[in-house]
């Protein structure tokens, strides 16, 4: 007599194992096929930085009714501007339509987006989904990135930075805060430029 076959759990709490993190600079490091978010006046230097440390094309999603737009001279010293397709949708519902699009597609390795104000929690939901859909459709694991106003806030997000000038004379920087992540502590650190190179260093308590 047959023994009866058991069919495998499709469901399981174990892990499907971790991604390796993107590494930024010092202990700046985003995990991919997730949404991160950047604050902050010096926002947009976050940012340049993160796609500086990607390989391969970058979306990039602002409001068409915005008023600046990234410089590509001075983007040139961080990134080659080549790289970035610029989207700019009409509507602000087009701008989260545009960026889970783009990242469930799965066909670039960072979709950036600039927002008015942060997303609500179901919306935030929604485009960790399609950043793991993307991750599964075998051209890597895209990652996601929102640059909001002021202190930001969006809930839901994987991590949150804020980026603030802190130069003085003679002495260009930033500081650098990590205000959320799901596994770290808050932290701060002094981003300094000297010789077209960045540095990172903890600041003091």
């Amino acid at each position: 007599m047959n023994k009866p076959v058991t069919a495998p759990h499709l469901l399981t709490r174990r892990s499907h194992g971790t991604r390796p993190a993107l590494p930024v600079l010092g202990e700046i490091a985003l995990a991919p096929a997730r949404l991160h978010e950047i604050c902050g006046p010096a926002r947009h230097l976050l940012a340049l930085l993160v796609a500086a440390a990607t390989t391969g094309p970058i979306f990039w999603i602002a409001p068409a009714w915005a008023q600046g737009r990234l410089n590509p001279d001075g983007m040139a010293a961080l990134v080659p501007p080549e790289r970035f397709t610029f989207l700019t949708p009409q509507r602000a519902p087009d701008l989260l339509w545009t960026l889970e699009e783009a990242l469930r597609a799965g066909a670039v390795p960072l979709v950036v987006a600039e927002l008015p104000e942060p997303p609500g929690l179901t919306p935030v939901r929604r485009l960790h989904l399609a950043a793991e859909t993307g991750a599964g459709e075998g051209r890597g694991a895209p990652l996601g990135l929102i640059l909001t106003p002021g202190e930001g806030g969006a809930p839901g997000v994987e991590t949150r930075w804020h980026a603030a000038p802190a130069h003085a004379p003679g002495r260009r920087a930033w500081t650098v805060a990590r205000r959320r992540a799901r596994t770290l502590p808050p932290a701060t650190w002094t981003l300094s430029r000297a010789q077209g190179r960045f540095t990172l260093a903890p600041t003091p308590a």
